[in-house]
C-alpha cells in the first residue's frame, strides 16, 4: 500500500518529521531547534550533508531553515518587524556560509537580483509578486549616482523581476532569469515563492529559506527546471512560504482527528486502535483511495489568503529592505 507513498510538501522539515513518525534515523541529516517560548517562535535548520541523505529526503543537500511562528497571522506592526529581523538573520547566516567574495568585494556591497516567482493573477501564488512590489531597488541610484546617494557608506546593488509563469511567457523561468544573471551580473539571486505543505496548521504561518535554490511550480507539482546555482552560475537562495495543500492532507487531518474521537469512546476504541497501528504511509493511501478522483488532485487555501499574502509580502520584502542595509558580522 505505500510503494506510491509521497508527502505533496515542500518543507524540508515534514519531509524531516516524516521519518520521524516512522521512527527511521537519516544518515547524513541534522536536525537542530532553537525556540523563542516569549514569541512562540521556532527555527529549525535542517541540513543535508550527504548524497545518501539527500535521496533519502528527497531533496538537494543543502542547509534549509525554517521559521514558524503564530505571530505571521496578527496584524501587528511590531510582531511583523520582529519576525522580519528574523528572516534577516537567517538569510545572513546562509550568505556567510555560502558566499565567497570576488576579486576583494565587500559582502555589504553585493549585487543582488531578487526574483518574484509565481502568478500575480492567482491569490494563492501571488507571493513572489507582491515581495517585489514592495521591495526598495536601488541598484539604478546606485549605478547613476554612486552608493553615497543611499546615505550610507556601504549599499547593496538590488534589482528585482517578476517574470511571470510558462502560461503567461511561454519561456521556462530558470530561461529568463539566467538571461537577466548573464546580462546584469548580480553576485547572488534571491527567489521568493509559494509552496505547498504536508500540515495544513503551517499554511501562512511557516518560512522556509533554503541555500539549495527553488523549483516554480512544485508546490502545485508542475515541475520546471530548477533556479540553483548550478542553472544560473551564482548562488541562490530560496524563500518560500506554504500557501496551500492538496486535499488528501485536508482529509488526512480529519482523519487522524476521526481516530482520536474513536479512542475515546469506549464502544469504538478498537477500532480506533486499529487504524492507528497504519503508519503514516498507508493511511495517506487510504485517504487517497476513499476520495472522489476529482478531488485528488485539488489544492486547498485559506479563505483569508489575500490578506495573508499581503502581509507576509511585506514582512518579507521589509526583511530584505533591512538586508540591504543591515552590514553582516563576520
Amino acid at each position: 500500500m505505500t510503494k506510491n507513498y509521497s508527502v505533496r510538501t515542500d518543507l524540508a522539515l515534514e519531509e524531516r518529521e516524516r521519518f520521524e513518525s516512522d521512527q527511521v534515523e537519516i544518515s547524513g541529516v541534522i536536525l537542530e531547534e532553537d525556540y523563542d517560548e516569549s514569541s512562540e517562535t521556532r527555527i529549525t535548520r535542517v541540513i543535508i550533508e550527504t548524497e545518501n541523505g539527500a535521496k533519502a529526503m528527497g531533496k538537494p543537500a543543502g542547509t534549509y531553515l525554517t521559521l514558524e511562528s503564530p505571530a505571521l497571522a496578527v496584524p501587528d506592526e511590531e510582531e511583523q518587524m520582529r519576525i522580519s529581523e528574523k528572516i534577516r538573520d537567517c538569510i545572513s547566516e546562509l550568505l556567510r556560509k555560502n558566499f565567497d567574495t570576488n576579486e576583494g568585494k565587500a559582502e555589504e556591497d553585493l549585487s543582488i537580483l531578487v526574483v518574484g516567482l509565481g502568478n500575480r493573477n492567482i491569490t494563492s501564488d501571488a507571493l513572489g509578486p507582491c515581495v517585489a512590489d514592495h521591495l526598495n531597488v536601488t541598484r539604478h541610484i546606485i549605478r547613476e549616482y554612486g552608493k553615497y546617494a543611499m546615505g550610507v557608506e556601504h549599499a547593496k546593488l538590488i534589482s528585482a523581476i517578476v517574470p511571470g509563469v510558462m502560461g503567461q511567457t511561454g519561456m521556462e523561468t530558470t530561461e529568463i532569469v539566467r538571461g537577466i544573471v548573464r546580462e546584469t551580473r548580480p553576485d547572488l539571486v534571491i527567489a521568493v515563492d509559494a509552496l505547498a505543505a504536508r500540515n495544513s496548521r503551517r499554511l501562512n504561518r511557516t518560512i522556509q529559506i533554503a541555500d539549495t535554490g527553488i523549483h516554480p511550480g512544485s508546490g502545485v507539482g508542475n515541475y520546471r527546471n530548477g533556479m540553483t546555482k548550478e542553472s544560473l552560475g551564482v548562488p541562490v537562495i530560496g524563500i518560500g512560504v506554504p500557501t496551500v495543500v492538496d486535499a488528501a492532507t485536508i482529509v488526512n487531518d480529519t482523519m487522524e482527528n476521526f481516530i482520536h474521537a474513536l479512542e475515546e469512546s469506549e464502544t469504538l476504541k478498537s477500532v480506533g486502535e486499529t487504524l492507528r497501528s497504519y503508519n503514516q504511509g498507508e493511511k495517506y493511501e487510504l485517504v487517497k483511495e476513499l476520495i472522489a478522483p476529482h478531488l485528488n488532485g485539488m489544492f486547498v487555501t485559506p479563505k483569508d489568503v489575500d490578506e495573508m499574502i499581503h502581509q507576509i509580502s511585506h514582512t518579507i520584502a521589509e526583511a530584505l529592505n533591512l538586508l540591504c542595509s543591515h552590514i553582516i558580522e563576520r
